[in-house]
């Protein structure tokens, strides 16, 4: 519960009450804790950034290189090439990458994964102990 608060930008207590009032979903992990489903957070991470509309926030500074820790909400492969979308917060990142390293990535909806930024072109990553 405390990783999918932290990956939408809002506080664990914000988290447990949505829980609570049923707009997301819990579970309860293999080690027993509460948690909620990747996919279902995908696209309730989705449903909130369409519905905040654009920002007019001006970024104080950035740097050359950025990493945006999120949840794949979508992936579309074909033959030789995968297209995967990243929900991190309100930012929507969609990177095109070979259907082999998504595959091998296992990147589906819900799974958590990090688009870094550089210039035009978007990597995806996936974080060892996810």
């Amino acid at each position: 519960m405390r990783e999918a608060a932290a990956l939408l930008g809002v506080s664990y207590d914000t988290m447990r009450r949505w829980a609570d009032s049923g707009l997301i979903e819990e579970i309860t992990d293999e080690s027993g804790r509460l948690a909620v489903d990747g996919a279902a957070l995908a696209r309730f991470a989705q449903e909130r950034a369409d519905s905040a509309g654009p920002t007019d926030e001006v970024p104080s500074g950035q740097s050359l290189r950025n990493r945006f820790t999120g949840l794949v909400t979508r992936v579309v492969k074909d033959t030789v090439m995968a297209q995967v979308e990243i929900q991190a917060g309100p930012h929507r990142f969609v990177s095109l990458l070979s259907r082999e390293a998504a595959d091998e990535l296992g990147l589906e909806p819900g799974v958590l994964a990090v688009a870094a930024v550089k210039s035009t072109n978007v990597s995806v990553e996936v974080p060892r102990n996810r």
